[in-house]
């Protein structure tokens, strides 16, 4: 495993919110607009501490996504200003906490803190993982031609290339297959 389980759970989490955006992906749809697609984020995501679920809560994620999307387009310096200030703004305080199945592990906002703050501290600390261990070159948008979708290379070969979101690396596969078939037939 290249990050412990807390991280590598922020990041896909992280990740996913990213892709929810409406410019990011293969086809341009918000997909975070509606109090269900929340649900069923907040579903496959879990965290803990006090939730709303209401549209104030909503609208408050929905504005963590450019400033995490942000953490694609820079490199591994350049990303340490926005964790930083990810952090600060979220007044992290790390504190080691065990809770339910989990064992020791570090939650940075207290249980009540806004579920956006909780996210965002926590995608930071994510980041803050990735940096310090210097595996930033793992943290890639989609390698396809009609795909801007974020994602974290978790393969033990760090040789991923295509997110998980648009099917993109059959797609590309199936491209380019046609396109040899193309040029043995010419």
């Amino acid at each position: 495993m290249v990050f412990i389980h807390d991280t590598e759970m922020s990041l896909r989490a992280a990740a996913a919110l990213v892709n929810t955006l409406p410019t990011v992906g293969v086809d341009a749809e918000d997909r975070l607009s509606t109090q269900a697609d929340f649900d069923a984020y907040l579903d496959e995501f879990s965290y803990t501490g006090t939730f709303h679920r209401d549209d104030d809560e909503l609208a408050a994620v929905r504005a963590n996504r450019p400033r995490l999307r942000e953490l694609w387009r820079v490199g591994r310096d350049e990303a340490v200003p926005l964790v930083n200030a990810m952090l600060r703004d979220g007044r992290a305080l790390p504190q080691l906490v065990r809770h339910d199945e989990f064992d020791w592990h570090i939650h940075a906002t207290e249980p009540d803190a806004p579920l956006s703050v909780r996210m965002l501290v926590e995608s930071a600390m994510a980041f803050v993982d990735v940096i310090r261990a210097d595996q930033w070159d793992r943290v890639r948008v989609c390698a396809a031609d009609d795909c801007d979708a974020v994602y974290v290379d978790f393969s033990k070969n760090g040789s991923k290339r295509y997110c998980d979101t648009g099917n993109c690396g059959n797609r590309m596969n199936v491209i380019a297959y046609r396109r040899r078939k193309a040029e043995e037939t010419a």
